[in-house]
Formats: C-alpha cells, structure tokens, sequence
C-alpha cells in the first residue's frame, strides 16, 4: 500500500575518488526506512573522461568500470563489482533500481576517418550552409581495452549521422555526414532550432538497422549482467521516437514490467510533452519539466505569484498517469546547462506539492537530502563557490508520504498566497490522513474537510512550523493554519 517514491542517487558535481556506490550500499537501508521505493542511479558506463567523467559523455556502454580506458578501470562513480553490489544492496532493501541509458550519442573517438560532411547552422538546422566536402572525424570506436569482450561490434562513420569535430581542421561546428541512410536529419519532435536531432559529440545514426539491433544486444547484456528494474532515458527529445519504440518493446519482451521514464526537458511546454507521450505510444513516462518550471518562477517571484496556477500547464495535472515529478535536478543545479534552481524557501513548499499529493511519481534529488558543495566556473568566465543545503524539513515529508498521504484528495486553492488540501487517509494505512496548508505570503488559515472519520481528534503539523492545535468537528472538518511563507502538515496526534 505504500505511495512510491524515486531517489536520484548523484547530482552533477558528486566527487569524482569512485564512491558513490559505496555509499549507496550504505544508504540503502536508510532510504527504504524513509519510505523510498527506486532509485535512479548515475551513467554507469566509461565516459570519454575516464575517471572524471559523469557519464553522459559516454564513450563505451559495455564498460561499467571494468576495463583500463581513457585513464582509468573504475568509472567517476567506481568499479564494475562495486556497481553491482550497490544494486544488490538496493535490491535488498526492497528498492528497485532505475538506471540511466545514454544512447543518443558517443564521444572519444578511437580512430579518424575520413567521412563527407556538410556544415550546418547551428541556429537552423534545416540550413546547409556549405557543399559537400571532406573531413577527418573521430568516429572509429574499436575499444582496445576492452578487445571485444561481450561484443565485437565496432561504430564508424556509418553508425554516425552527424559530428562537432573536424581533427583534420581542429574545427569545431556541426557537420552532417553524408551516408547511405541519408544526409539529412532523423525525424524528431521538437523543432526547436528547426530539428534539434543533434546534441553532441557523434550523433548516433537510429536509421542504421545495424546500430539498431547493436543497442537492442546491448540491453539485454546489462539487463542480465546487473538485473536492473527501471529505465531512465537520456535526451529523448534528441531521439527518433521510432527507436525508443521499437528498443522497449523489445526489452519488454525480455521482461515486461520494466519501467521507464524519458527526459523531454522542455520547462513550459507542455504541448511538446503530450506530443513525445503520442509518438511513443504512452511507452514512457516523462520528468514534468513544465511543474518545475512553476516552482522555479515561484521561489524567485515570492509573494507575487500566485498559488492558485502553481499546477497550470503540468504534466502531473494532464496526464498524472505518466508524469515523474521533480524539485530539481542535475541540469537545473547552479552553474549547469539548464541552470534554473528552485531557491531555498520555496523547497519545502514544491515537496510538499509533489510529495502529498495523490498524483504522480515524485523524485527526490540527492543534495536536497544530503547537501552537496562544488566550486565551477559561470558565465562570466569566473570561479564560483556553491552551497547546497538539505532541503529543510525533507525527512518528515518523506515519513508524510510514507505514513499520512493516503485517500480521497480535496484541493482548497482559493487564494493566491495560500492553498491547502486534505488527505482523508485509508483503513488499510494505521493512523493516515493529513491536511497540508501551503503560504508564499502571510500566515494564513483555511476551513478544510477532512473525512468524518476523524471527528474528535487533534491534529498538530508534524513540521512544527505552527504551534496551532486543531479539533476536527463532527461533520470531519477543521481550522488548519500555516506561517508565513511556510508548509505545514497537519496529522492526528491519536
């Protein structure tokens, strides 16, 4: 009976000594006690920094950390054996694990060939802006370290649709090789950019059925190899939806209730989500990146923003079904790509929102449970020294889901600085049942239902952020209040 809950176990600047999987042996059982059902682990495979490397600059799928490339056998994160004992861990402790797939392009390159390019403009795809013309580009992939252990295939130019690299000129732009699976680019979703098919490095060619039945060999090795329970998909938006398609239906064949959710980051977009959700098929869920987009816009705009639309243009509020909800994440953490960070008072407020509420599947970012520190450099080209606190109050809402966030629903967003619902709780749950009470302003206070159920008992906020006792009335009913600018959770102290 218990609501599920995700854990994203690394954030983009984890320290690279190899430790993350040690760690989450040792927080695996914690995790489950705070009521945390899967976890979406990191990249697990070589990237073309080695050692440094987050992963999604991958460089060798089949090496998670187990072979001496780029520098080093142990990947950013650990070892090969490590990396399976961290899922065992999981795994005994009841948590599925969700691991993150990267399939969209390869980098670090092996060998040069020479391959016929066209250049593109990068602001419109659809303009060549060159004729046809010659250059050496790094898309030989042999692996020698790994010498064709699991699998001999090898990636060259015919595996690729486009690259950012001309070795020959030390040039860096996006070129569009010509092949015999055509020299334009793979049908997409979003047209942003006029086809935004190409991401980075070497772009990999979907309409090659080699590359295809490649990819397909490849997940069910690591599906036998590490007995994962989950897929996160890395940049579908730079995918053919014909390919994820086909590559779960065919991991499903293997075993069928894998679970997957794609990252289609478009904050704000709602209608390009729904329309990946059609072309797929209702395969996959997706991350809601247009609910983090709300609570982005809301922490920075205070009391100016009106609660009342906090779920306007949702996912989670169009097709709750399929969407994975999020705080943040590692691109929208300071000094990232997507940078877009939910401040610090307003974290609380969006977990709640998230994580009390019946629908969705919400996911917890690792520095809102463990803080995390890292220096990088900005835009304006200097040092920057960021600190990331525990999300305050994180552990309790966690143990709210857990324990309380049970039944019937009823929304009570009737003002612009303060909304609230009830949770009516369900027999099969001891003691479930609670009452949340949201403030971007003032102190505030709603008349909220509750359930009959719990007429005659008191109820206190389990954050001890108001000091207010309540009586639910015969009729199930009672006066809940918050704090400025504050959440409250109220539960029967029965």
């Amino acid at each position: 009976m218990l609501n599920g809950t995700m854990f994203q176990y690394f954030s983009w600047y984890y320290p690279a000594d190899g430790s993350l999987w040690e760690d989450v042996k040792t927080n695996a059982q914690n995790l489950a006690n705070l009521g945390v059902n899967s976890v979406w682990l990191p990249p697990a495979y070589k990237g073309t920094q080695g050692g440094m490397s987050s992963g999604y600059d991958v460089y060798d799928i089949y090496d998670l950390g187990e072979f001496d490339q780029k520098g080093s056998v142990r990947t950013k994160f650990g070892t090969k054996q490590q990396y399976k004992e961290a899922v065992e861990s999981l795994h005994k402790a009841g948590i599925q694990v969700y691991v993150d797939i990267v399939l969209n392009h390869r980098g670090g390159g092996d060998e040069t060939e020479k391959v016929t390019v066209r250049k593109v403009d990068p602001e419109n795809r659809n303009n060549f802006i060159s004729d046809a013309f010659e250059i050496e580009a790094f898309t030989k992939f042999t692996f020698p370290g790994r010498q064709g252990q699991y699998s001999q295939f090898v990636w060259d130019f015919r595996c690729f649709s486009d690259v950012d690299y001309a070795k020959d000129k030390e040039e860096t732009a996006i070129f569009s090789i010509a092949n015999e699976y055509g020299d334009g680019w793979q049908e997409v979703i979003d047209s942003e950019k006029g086809n935004y098919d190409f991401l980075m490095f070497a772009d990999v060619e979907f309409r090659n059925s080699s590359v295809r039945e490649e990819l397909k060999r490849w997940g069910e090795w690591y599906l036998k190899e590490i007995g994962f329970d989950g897929v996160r998909l890395d940049a579908v938006k730079h995918i053919t939806p014909a390919f994820y398609n086909e590559w779960l239906d065919h991991m499903r064949s293997i075993k069928d209730d894998l679970f997957a959710v794609g990252e289609y980051w478009a904050p704000g977009e709602l209608p390009l989500l729904q329309k990946y959700i059609d072309a797929t098929q209702r395969r996959m869920s997706l991350f809601d990146a247009s609910l983090h987009h709300n609570f982005y816009h809301a922490s920075n705009e205070g009391n100016n923003f009106d609660l009342r639309k906090i779920l306007d243009n949702s996912l989670v509020q169009a097709d709750p079904a399929l969407a994975v909800t999020v705080v943040d994440n590692h691109d929208t953490q300071p000094l990232q790509a997507l940078e877009a960070p939910v401040e610090k008072w307003f974290k609380p407020l969006a977990y709640a929102l998230i994580l009390l509420r019946e629908a969705g599947y919400p996911c917890i970012f690792h520095p809102d449970l463990y803080g995390a520190h890292y220096v990088d450099k900005g835009n304006d080209g200097n040092d920057h020294e960021i600190f990331l606190d525990k999300c305050p109050h994180i552990d309790e809402l966690l143990l709210a889901r857990k324990l309380y966030a049970y039944g019937l629903q009823r929304d009570y967003f009737d003002h612009a600085n303060c909304i609230g619902w009830t949770r009516e709780g369900i027999s099969e749950v001891e003691n479930s049942g609670c009452a949340i009470l949201l403030s971007n302003g003032d102190e505030g206070f709603k008349h909220m239902e509750i359930g009959k159920q719990h007429a005659g008992k008191t109820f206190n906020d389990l954050l001890k952020q108001h000091p207010a006792t309540v009586t639910i009335d015969e009729n199930g009913w009672g006066e809940f209040h918050v704090s400025p600018g504050s959440v409250s959770v109220w539960i029967s102290s029965q």
